[in-house]
């Protein structure tokens, strides 16, 4: 399978919804509850593009999944940490396609002048723990219970890597 590595524009919001919502709506893979609109899809795909952070989408003829860029924290003592998301279909999962967008989001958060980079996961998520493992992500620390989402309580993993 092909696939190009593209930064989003606004046209794409569509494809990212289809992909993010599902998720936010059936799982606790984030603790999200309120599913993305275009405008605001759209809005978020520009303003991250005016900051050099945007959106990255792996695509053949569909997007098949997305990461991006986001400060850690608020406040110039934390501007060389960047915090990400990444978000795959269900039909890319598990080919190496997170793989080739996490290598991409690192290159780029290195090249804003990012000396660490931060992931949060749920506790739930076995998949994605495992994946940040295998990526050289080191558990920074586990806050039990923080999230909540379908009446259960969830744990956020915070991950870290150091970036060259």
């Amino acid at each position: 399978m092909a696939v190009t590595l593209r930064p989003a524009t606004r046209d794409d919001a569509e494809a990212m919804a289809a992909i993010w919502n599902p998720i936010i709506r059936d799982t606790t893979i984030t603790f999200t509850t309120e599913e993305k609109t275009l405008r605001a899809l759209r809005a978020d795909i520009y303003l991250r593009s005016e900051a050099r952070r945007p959106w990255i989408l792996a695509e053949t003829d569909t997007v098949l999944g997305f990461a991006g860029l986001a400060p850690f924290r608020d406040g110039p003592g934390y501007a060389r940490t960047l915090e990400y998301t990444l978000y795959l279909a269900p039909e890319a999962r598990g080919v190496g396609l997170g793989s080739r967008l996490l290598a991409e989001i690192e290159d780029r958060a290195a090249g804003l002048g990012a000396r660490v980079l931060i992931g949060g996961v749920s506790g739930d998520n076995a998949a994605a723990l495992a994946f940040h493992r295998r990526h050289g992500f080191e558990i920074e620390v586990t806050l039990p219970r923080v999230g909540w989402k379908f009446g259960k309580a969830l744990d956020l993993v915070l991950f870290h890597k150091y970036l060259s």
